[in-house]
């Protein structure tokens, strides 16, 4: 009775010891208990976020007389810094999601300031300084990364922009009909994009970098933005909006 019931045992033993590990975690080793299988199992994906960064050229001069800014400015490149958190809210797991988004920015021009007299520019510097800030509605497709071997992620997004904006000549503010030179500008904005995923380089530290960090996935992105903020058409405040290419890195947690 007892060699039956050692021999039973040693069995189930023998069994478990040669069935796939279900458990999973991560110690200083790194992920285990399957997150390291190219890391077909994934922590909880909520949100992403994205480091940006890419040309900023104002449309001050749309729809008004002459040319001001670039009168001022020239046509020189400027650039902008920025972020975006987008909120995943309604997600269909490796298929697609759905989720409203907010980012902002910041983009400085500056140039000598041009005399009164209209002869010449000035030893001091005009400035004028832009932060831009968004709240849309962003649409991710992960099927094609998830479910094929291109790791493409297509986004869209649409919503509505507002930005700040003020001048200064020196350390003064610029006066316009007697007001100082600031305000605020808003309107709708749009972008079309891919994220390249990253994981495929790597999968088992991407895996450990989720198990670790819950770091679903990581990329490169590139998108085209449009940004109106001409007050909906109605020309209220200075249109400071662009049309522009960004790039960085996204996040998705």
């Amino acid at each position: 009775m007892k060699q039956s019931v050692c021999g039973a045992l040693l069995g189930a033993l023998a069994v478990l010891a040669s069935a796939p590990a279900r458990a999973q975690g991560v110690d200083e080793f790194g992920a285990y208990g399957g997150l390291e299988n190219h890391g077909y199992i994934r922590s909880k994906q909520e949100v992403a976020f994205e480091v940006r960064f890419g040309p900023y050229h104002p449309n001050v001069d749309q729809g008004v007389a002459g040319s001001p800014y670039a009168t001022i400015f020239g046509n020189d490149t400027r650039w902008q810094g920025g972020a975006e958190l987008d909120w995943q809210i309604y997600r269909i797991p490796r298929v697609l999601s759905l989720g409203p988004g907010f980012g902002f920015g910041y983009t400085h021009s500056s140039a000598p300031a041009p005399l009164e007299s209209g002869d010449g520019m000035s030893a001091q510097e005009t400035t004028l300084g832009i932060m831009p800030m968004h709240l849309v509605a962003a649409f991710r497709f992960d099927y094609l990364a998830d479910h094929t071997p291109i790791p493409l992620c297509p986004y869209a997004k649409l919503g509505l922009g507002y930005a700040l904006w003020w001048s200064s000549i020196g350390e003064k503010s610029t006066r316009v009909d007697d007001k100082p030179g600031r305000g605020a500008s808003y309107g709708y904005v749009w972008a079309l994009g891919v994220l390249l995923r990253l994981d495929p380089l790597d999968s088992s530290a991407a895996a450990n970098a989720d198990a670790s960090l819950g770091i679903n996935h990581a990329g490169l992105f590139i998108e085209w933005f449009n940004s109106s903020l001409n007050g909906f058409g109605t020309n209220s405040g200075m249109e400071v909006g662009t049309n522009t290419w960004v790039a960085g890195l996204g996040l998705e947690i």
